[in-house]
């Protein structure tokens, strides 16, 4: 038999208690450690209390949303955190700050890279051979950037 003190409602100590502790944490700095080593434990704070950015709107009765059609639909007018295609480097045309089905194709964001040379935009060739047009969804494109990485591997040898 286990030595322990057995609790009212375990008789005698054979097997262990399914009681177990529960942590409070107090501090979101400390959620992801205790994420990796707890099964379970209780947030003593409100984790969205301080995204003070996010907010949501929901237009008026009888007001007109952008689509002009009166409709409620939920409206999400920030987000948190990073977005890959807007945040980080992209290939042109999957550029969030500048979509490529509605703003010309030569415009470009800081981040934005050529898709064939893969090198930051405008690269050489941005103009004199439209590479601001090209997509991965493009079979002559995506011919030409193969063409391009081979020659790029050739000339690094």
């Amino acid at each position: 038999m286990a030595n322990c003190t057995p609790l009212p409602a375990t008789p005698g100590c054979e097997e262990p208690s399914p009681i177990r502790h529960v942590l409070c944490v107090t501090r979101d700095e400390d959620v992801k450690r205790f994420e990796e080593t707890e099964d379970c434990f209780i947030l003593g704070f409100d984790p969205f209390e301080r995204i003070s950015r996010f907010s949501l709107s929901m237009t008026e009765a009888g007001a007109t949303d952008d689509r002009g059609d009166g409709s409620k639909d939920v409206v999400v007018i920030a987000e948190k955190g990073q977005v890959a295609c807007r945040d980080f480097p992209h290939s042109r045309h999957l550029c969030q700050k500048f979509p490529f089905a509605t703003t010309p194709h030569e415009r470009h964001c800081e981040l934005c890279y050529c898709y064939i040379c893969d090198s930051a935009a405008p690269c050489k060739r941005w103009f004199k051979r439209n590479h601001y047009d090209a997509t991965e969804h493009d079979n002559k494109w995506k011919s030409k950037r193969r063409r391009r990485l081979r020659e790029k591997r050739e000339n690094s040898k």
